[in-house]
């Protein structure tokens, strides 16, 4: 059976930071060099009288994500001829090597998630956010908490003080906490079963070894499939996740980086319409670059896809709140919507 990744796989990257950090100055298995912004001169076109050369060049690191769809439709289409930026996308095979990538500086910008952004900044890595890629509504996606098909489980509240299958310190936990308060289950009915990989976790989840899991999307998708049970997701009523694009601080300051960047939010506007207007025309890319499982590859639903824009205050604030009341910020950070920063309060 093949596992896809999602943007909520990775959901386990902030349980992992630790140990990407130690990989770091080895580099993992990511790119073998630096992409950094660079200078090029204007060149004539006989096609169309005139277009600019790229000003700026960048590598995006990812993993094989349904988050990153809009750019992997891009590439393939040639957005990125005559606009101004040249980007190679470099596909990590886990979380822990994506973070080590950003961390020795092997990529300039990254899809991952708030939470893990959050870390790297409060570890010494001078990251922010540019734009969110998937999650700017709670239909984008979706996180919930699954049981298996033989389970009598059937809402929230008869998961209070049962071992629930998720990551600590990930984003899926988070959804998790959000929304068992939602249903009214106390903090202290939220009980943990430390399951950070997600294959193991949705195996243990459909062979009755846990009694429910936290999943994201494709997963949800191929235990719906298999006669798994959703109990809730997070679809509905609060927004409570997002995927985001981050670069490294240091990029920033790159000769023609701030135009660079501009560039590649037009194209990835641009790879969006086309995307939200004809989905199914990019569902073979889909299925190549975000490795769906072979079980849900002609079905699983494309999501819309958001312009890019900062995240909102109400998107990063809660998740930073919850991260200092479960310990996992040592110093509360502060977010700056209009820039995208962190600060340390």
């Amino acid at each position: 059976m093949m596992f896809g990744m999602n943007r909520r796989a990775f959901l386990g990257a902030t349980g992992l930071f630790g140990a990407a950090l130690l990989a770091g100055c080895s580099g993992g298995q990511g790119p073998s060099g630096t992409a950094s912004a660079s200078t090029s001169a204007s060149a004539s076109s006989e096609a169309s009288g005139a277009s600019a050369a790229a000003t700026a060049s960048f590598t995006v690191g990812t993993l094989a994500t349904e988050d990153l769809l809009p750019l992997w439709v891009a590439q393939d289409a040639g957005l990125f001829d005559g606009s101004g930026v040249q980007v190679e996308i470099v596909p990590f095979q886990s979380a822990t090597e994506l973070i080590a990538g950003v961390a020795s500086g092997e990529v300039d910008l990254a899809m991952t998630d708030i939470m893990v952004t959050a870390s790297m900044f409060a570890s010494g890595i001078d990251v922010q956010m540019q734009w969110v890629t998937l999650g700017a509504t709670a239909d984008q996606g979706r996180f919930g908490i699954m049981v298996g098909p033989d389970s009598d489980i059937t809402k929230l509240a008869d998961l209070a003080g049962v071992p629930i299958g998720v990551g600590s310190n990930t984003i899926l936990e988070y959804v998790m906490d959000k929304l068992m308060e939602s249903a009214g289950v106390a903090d202290d009915q939220i009980v943990v079963e430390e399951l950070q990989k997600l294959p193991v976790r949705y195996q243990a989840m459909a062979s009755g070894e846990v009694a429910a899991a936290a999943l994201p999307g494709t997963l949800l998708a191929l235990g719906e499939a298999n006669n798994c049970k959703l109990i809730a997701d997070d679809t509905q009523g609060d927004n409570l996740s997002q995927s985001v694009m981050i670069v490294r601080a240091d990029v920033l300051s790159g000769a023609n980086a701030q135009a660079g960047i501009a560039a590649l939010e037009s194209v990835w506007d641009e790879a969006v319409k086309l995307v939200n207007a004809d989905p199914e025309s990019y569902r073979e890319i889909l299925i190549d670059s975000a490795s769906l499982p072979i079980e849900i590859a002609d079905t699983y639903p494309i999501s819309t896809y958001p312009a890019a824009a900062l995240p909102a205050s109400a998107m990063v604030d809660p998740v930073l709140d919850w991260m200092q009341q479960k310990g996992y910020l040592a110093q509360p950070l502060s977010y700056d919507e209009k820039t995208g920063a962190f600060a340390a309060k």
